[in-house]
C-alpha cells in the first residue's frame, strides 16, 4: 500500500533576477560652448578695424594743418584738438550747435516714428488675418529696392511748392515710415508672440489695440529698441537729402560739418576734430543703449 504525501507542497519561488542600478549621467559639456582663439583673434581683429579710424582721426585732428601731409606721423596726439575743436564750435558759417540741436531733433523724432508705425504695421501683418496681407507686405517690402535717389526730384518740387525747404520738417515727412522696419517687425512679432495669448487676451473682453498695447508692445521692446538705435543712427549720418533741401543758416550736422570744406584751403586738422564731435552723441547712445541692443540680437536670435 502507498502512502500518499498529503503535505502541502510549498512551491519555491523563482528568485527575482537582481536589478541592475540606475547610473546617473552626467551632463556632457557642449563642444563649442566656449569661443575659441580664432573667434577671439577674429574679434580683435574687426575691433581693431574699427577702432583705427578713430585714432587716426584723433591724430590729425589734434594736430595742425600740415600734419595730414606729414610722412613721419607720430601715434602719439598732438596738443591741438581743443583748439580745433573751438575753432568748429565757434565758427559762425559752420553753426555747429543748430547743426547739433537738428540733427538731435530729427533723428530722435524719426527714429520714435519708425518704431511706432513700423510695430503697429508688423503687428497688423504678423498677427491680424485681412485680405490681401501678404500681398501687401510683398509690395512693402517691394519698396525697399526703389533707389532713393528716384524720388529727390519729386519730393523737391512738393517741399518747394508748399514752402518747406529750409525747414527741419522737409527731411523728417519723408522718413516717418521704414519699409524695412515694417518687415524687421513682421518677422520678429511673428515669432515672439503665441498665439494663445492673443486668444487669451480676446477672450478677457480685450479689444484689437488693447490686445496690441497689452501683448504686442511688451513682446516687441527688444526688436523695437534696436530698430530705434538703427533708425537713429542711419537718420543721423544722412547727409544726401538734407544737404538739398536745407540750407547753411539750418542745417544738419553733416551738412553743417561738410561747410568746412568749402573754403579754397581746407585744414584737414579741424575737419576731423569736427567729425569726432559729431561722434560723440553717437557713442554716448551706444554706451547707455547697448544692453538693450544686444538683448534685441539674442531675443531675436532664438525662435519662440
Amino acid at each position: 500500500m502507498s502512502v500518499i504525501d498529503t503535505s502541502p507542497v510549498t512551491a519555491a519561488a523563482d528568485p527575482k533576477p537582481p536589478q541592475r542600478q540606475s547610473r546617473v549621467r552626467r551632463p556632457r559639456a557642449v563642444r563649442g560652448s566656449r569661443p575659441g582663439w580664432f573667434v577671439y583673434a577674429s574679434l580683435g581683429v574687426v575691433l581693431l578695424a574699427a577702432i583705427v579710424p578713430y585714432y587716426w582721426a584723433l591724430l590729425i585732428g589734434s594736430g595742425d594743418s600740415s600734419t595730414i601731409r606729414n610722412t613721419e606721423l607720430s601715434w602719439i596726439p598732438g596738443g591741438n584738438f581743443f583748439t580745433n575743436a573751438a575753432a568748429v564750435l565757434n565758427n559762425p558759417a559752420v553753426n555747429f550747435w543748430t547743426g547739433l540741436w537738428n540733427s538731435i531733433f530729427s533723428s530722435a523724432l524719426i527714429a520714435a516714428s519708425v518704431v511706432f508705425f513700423s510695430t503697429l504695421a508688423g503687428w497688423a501683418f504678423a498677427k491680424l488675418r485681412f485680405r490681401g496681407g501678404p500681398w501687401l507686405l510683398v509690395f512693402v517690402v517691394a519698396t525697399m529696392a526703389v533707389p532713393t535717389q528716384l524720388g529727390v526730384v519729386p519730393l523737391y518740387i512738393l517741399f518747394s511748392e508748399i514752402g518747406w525747404t529750409g525747414q527741419i520738417g522737409a527731411i523728417i515727412v519723408p522718413a516717418l515710415t521704414s519699409a524695412f522696419g515694417v518687415f524687421w517687425m513682421t518677422q520678429y512679432l511673428r515669432q515672439a508672440v503665441p498665439d494663445e495669448l492673443i486668444e487669451a487676451a480676446r477672450v478677457d473682453g480685450a479689444s484689437s489695440f488693447r490686445t496690441f498695447l497689452t501683448v504686442g508692445v511688451p513682446a516687441a521692446r527688444p526688436a523695437a529698441a534696436m530698430l530705434g538705435l538703427f533708425t537713429f543712427v542711419t537718420a543721423w549720418n544722412n547727409f544726401f537729402w538734407p544737404f538739398i533741401v536745407l540750407d547753411r543758416q539750418n542745417p544738419t550736422l553733416p551738412v553743417a560739418l561738410s561747410l568746412l570744406q568749402s573754403n579754397y584751403f581746407v585744414d584737414y586738422s579741424v575737419v576731423l576734430a569736427g567729425v569726432l564731435l559729431s561722434t560723440v552723441p553717437l557713442l554716448l547712445l551706444f554706451v547707455f543703449a547697448g544692453k538693450q541692443l544686444v538683448s534685441g540680437i539674442m531675443q531675436g536670435a532664438v525662435k519662440g
